[in-house]
């Protein structure tokens, strides 16, 4: 696949990413205040920075887990065909599980994956996405804790990539395309 040239537009800072952060884990650690420990499923590849992150900040017992689930490859566009690439290793039934996703669009990924935990009967269940477009949604999911909603962008940035470059930006940049 030959890209086509762009350049990167900041849409949110590091800074506010972290600010951001912080205020969200006070919410988690409430909601999870009575837990002996916290399962925290990333879906990879997008979330890694977000979810390293997060359990930096969260102050509760935790186990990281990751899950991979694909429905763009290396396209700008969801094929609505979610497909598990690798699984939790964990068992979830009778645990508290948050789910961190880097960004709801279409809601197709994370609708795929609640109803594949939740058929493994946790005990609480909660999901969190650093981003949300609303203007996208096409599944009826919308996650528990919200970062930031933003309009419909592409972005890059802060673990989420197009065909696999800008992952390691420290802000969440919009792709504007040149040419």
């Amino acid at each position: 696949m030959s890209e086509r040239p762009y350049v990167i537009d900041q849409m949110i800072s590091a800074k506010s990413i972290a600010a951001r952060i912080e205020e969200l884990c006070g919410e988690i650690r409430t909601e999870y205040s009575d837990t002996d420990k916290l399962v925290v499923v990333g879906l990879l590849r997008g979330s890694f920075v977000f979810i390293a992150d997060l359990v930096r900040e969260l102050d509760l017992p935790v186990e990281v887990d990751f899950l991979e689930a694909s429905s763009y490859g290396n396209s700008m566009e969801s094929s609505r065909e979610v497909r598990i690439l690798k699984d939790i290793r964990g068992e979830i039934e009778g645990r508290d599980v948050l789910v961190v996703e880097d960004i709801v669009d279409t809601g197709y990924t994370l609708n795929h994956v609640m109803h594949l935990l939740e058929a493994r009967h946790p005990r609480k269940i909660k999901t969190i996405a650093l981003l949300d477009k609303p203007s996208r949604r096409e599944a009826d999911i919308t996650a528990d804790w919200i970062g930031f909603s933003i309009p419909d962008e592409f972005v890059v940035g802060y673990g989420i990539d197009y065909a696999q470059r800008n992952r390691n930006l420290p802000y969440i940049g919009k792709v504007r395309f040149t040419g």
